[in-house]
């Protein structure tokens, strides 16, 4: 009898070694991992510079608190500074995506003296107390989740901000592509008109990467591509390459004090070795140009197939709609092929390999895919 509580719905596979973009199951079954346990696996299972990494970092040292000088902290700030094109903003450690946002909304708050946010339908932004009233998912929101302050607008739809966003508006909180949503992509004038509206009215523009973002689009960060520059920008997922960490990159015109904001595990000695391992492989392996190249080869692959309603995304992070519900096609995908993929509501299957997956990998898919979907089609 299971003394777990629960709340996910398991598949029988219990994977039990990693390498690459391959996974081992219990009876030696091998599996191609197209989704990376959520978008976590950024540079691949069991890099051997990440293992080495964390090896190391375990028999020095392995934790202690915020009281005292972690200079590895300082370290992965530089590397992701640099790597990302924001080297003037400041890194805010913590543990996960949702405390990641957490921490920018209070942020904001603080900055502001504002209280009022306003988020987008279909948004996703975690399960803690204010993240999770900024999700647009009442079915997640407990009674306890103050949500009287949020404000969901329609994504995507630049008139609507006119109206909606006003100086009375402390954040403003987006995906730059909706994950948990159905990889919805934010325009990249959608993006510009946030940015000019939250310039007009002084609300803090939050942009949500923790899905999108640590180069899954082929850039670091997905709202590269429009040009603009956020005040607040939320990490997690890629970042560790499994292990928990978050962060927040914060734009210099927040002033820090002592007690502002607070975390026992975040920025902890573990967790910046794999931070820093994952910045120098990502780096050093050119994974931003692989995720960039193999994502428009996947693209342009799932569009020659066809089959679908509609086909979104950037890089290595794709939806792919279909005009009926994905749940035989993803179990195909998995027990005859034994490939990993995710889904997006019912009729979207969501792709989010390692960035360092390989050409040769990318049509064994679509070859899986062809099949699959001309047997749909009869």
């Amino acid at each position: 009898m299971s003394h777990l509580f629960d709340v996910y719905p398991l598949y029988d596979i219990e994977p039990v070694k990693a390498e690459g973009s391959y996974l081992w199951d219990t009876n030696g079954t091998k599996y191609l991992d197209l989704y990376g346990g959520h978008a976590v696996i950024s540079i691949g299972h069991c890099h051997p510079y990440y293992v080495d990494m964390l090896s190391k970092q375990l028999h020095a040292i392995n934790f202690y608190s915020n009281s005292v000088k972690i200079s590895l902290q300082e370290e992965l700030a530089e590397k992701l500074g640099e790597l990302s094109g924001y080297p003037d903003y400041k890194l805010f450690l913590v543990n996960s995506g949702a405390e990641a946002n957490e921490n920018a909304l209070k942020l904001a708050s603080f900055h502001t003296g504002r209280s009022k946010v306003v988020a987008f339908t279909k948004a996703f932004h975690g399960r803690t107390a204010g993240a999770v009233a900024a999700t647009d998912n009442p079915s997640i929101v407990a009674p306890v989740n103050y949500k009287e302050h949020v404000t969901f607008l329609p994504f995507n739809d630049i008139e609507a901000l006119e109206n909606g966003i006003t100086d009375e508006v402390c954040a403003v909180i987006v995906e730059g592509i909706q994950g948990v949503g159905g990889i919805q992509v934010s325009s990249d004038a959608f993006l510009q008109a946030l940015r000019k509206k939250c310039d007009e009215t002084g609300a803090v523009l939050i942009l949500d990467s923790v899905q999108c973002g640590y180069g899954r689009t082929g850039k670091f960060f997905s709202h590269q591509f429009s040009g603009i520059h956020p005040d607040l920008m939320t990490m997690a997922k890629g970042m560790g390459n499994g292990f928990p960490i978050g962060g927040v990159l914060i734009s210099p015109k927040f002033k820090a004090s002592y007690g502002l904001l607070g975390t026992t595990f975040g920025g902890n000695h573990m967790a910046c070795a794999a931070g820093i391992a994952v910045l120098d492989v990502m780096k050093d392996e050119n994974l931003l140009d692989n995720a960039a190249s193999i994502g428009d080869y996947l693209l342009k692959g799932i569009e020659e197939i066809g089959g679908y309603k509609e086909l979104r995304g950037r890089g290595l992070m794709i939806g792919i709609e279909y005009d009926f519900p994905v749940k035989d096609l993803r179990n195909k995908l998995l027990f005859e092929h034994k490939m990993f993929t995710g889904v997006a509501g019912a009729n979207t299957i969501r792709l989010l390999p390692s960035l360092a997956l390989r050409k040769d990998e990318a049509d064994m898919f679509l070859e899986a895919l062809k099949k699959e979907v001309a047997v749909a089609s009869i």
